[in-house]
């Protein structure tokens, strides 16, 4: 029998730039106010988004001035680059290994677009073996730190003993658009933040928790819930449905059936680690499964520290959940573009 792949490793990674929420307010007001006559109204969404401050890869002075594609490619290249390499960094230190150790690299984000990607442009820094197995991942937004966590997994199982990096990074930031005069870009503008987050994982005895399953649902007919636009510009973000009543109403059947497949029923997990998409996301998945409400504290703590950074968030609210003591069995989960549910099942060691 295989060993069971574990974790053994987890590392989380800002970039410098501070996004004080009530900053950000006064600046969308500026900007947005004079041209956009329905800003008051959506205004709130700052103040209610449980949202503190955020971090990003540019000052803010850098967003309210006009950008394109080379531009925000430009700062999407350096920045992530860097992110990538503190959190792989860290990751790898805690688990005592080093770059030359590292036998696949499994790479997630959805921000930018990088070829050669991200990890490629980090080799020579991060010391990686010239036959390291390279999985560059796009597309994936919110649901990519699960599932790229499943896939880091999966690579893990089929060569025990293998170390398998996965890192996923977001540069949200970069899609705040001067342009964008509809809801959805003052809703990004109001949570997104950046953020990186990198784990090792290897089929062995070491570390401190088991994948012990995965599971993705994809709903049929709702491609046009979440995505990305592109233009002329950049990217833009489509939020076409209201996701927190979609999640309330359908996560529940979604997970009952992911959770089957396991052996498992929503009782059997003790804690959900859950992609904090937004407050009212936050409460709708406390609904949804039954977890009362303030269950999800340090999904809320995560987003209050950091915003919606997309793919990492999922990571950083693993993070502060070990910290305070896994309990026997959780199950991470996120929701993203597809209209898609991904979930990796962990056991405490």
């Amino acid at each position: 029998m295989s060993p069971p792949v574990r974790l053994l490793s987890l590392a989380t990674a800002s970039p410098p730039h501070e996004l004080p929420q009530d900053t950000v307010t006064e600046a969308a007001r500026a900007v947005f106010g004079p041209r956009m006559p329905i800003f008051e109204r959506l205004a709130p969404v700052f103040a209610n988004a449980g949202i503190r401050t955020r971090q990003s890869v540019m000052p803010m002075d850098w967003y309210l001035q006009p950008r394109g594609w080379p531009e925000r490619t430009e700062a999407y290249l350096a920045g992530g680059v860097a992110l990538f390499a503190e959190a792989a960094e860290a990751a790898l230190a805690e688990a005592g290994l080093r770059g030359a150790d590292v036998d696949a690299i499994v790479t997630v984000s959805s921000t930018g677009i990088a070829t050669p990607s991200l990890e490629a442009r980090a080799m020579d820094r991060m010391g990686f073996r010239s036959d390291a197995m390279r999985v560059p991942v796009f597309g994936l937004g919110c649901a990519g730190g699960a599932t790229g966590l499943s896939l880091a997994a999966r690579l893990a199982a089929a060569q025990p003993g293998a170390v398998v990096l996965f890192v996923t990074l977001e540069l949200c930031t970069l899609a705040f658009r001067l342009d964008g005069l509809d809801k959805a870009d003052i809703v990004a503008t109001a949570l997104f933040g950046d953020g990186a987050a990198a784990c090792v994982l290897r089929a062995g005895e070491d570390g401190f928790a088991e994948v012990a399953g995965q599971a993705e649902h994809t709903w049929p007919d709702t491609l046009d819930i979440m995505g990305w636009r592109v233009d002329p510009q950049g990217l833009g973000v489509i939020f076409a449905q209201a996701i927190p009543p979609f999640a309330r109403r359908e996560l529940r059947p979604a997970m009952d059936a992911m959770l089957a497949a396991q052996d498992l029923a929503v009782a059997d997990v003790d804690r959900f680690v859950c992609h904090p998409g937004g407050v009212k996301v936050i409460e709708a998945l406390e609904a949804s499964l039954d977890l009362g409400q303030g269950a999800l504290d340090a999904e809320r703590e995560v987003l209050a520290d950091h915003g919606n950074m997309s793919a990492p968030t999922v990571l950083f609210v693993l993070d502060r959940a070990r910290r305070r003591g896994l309990p026997r069995r959780s199950v991470l989960t996120a929701l993203g573009p597809g209209f898609t549910a991904s979930t990796v099942t962990l056991l405490a060691a």
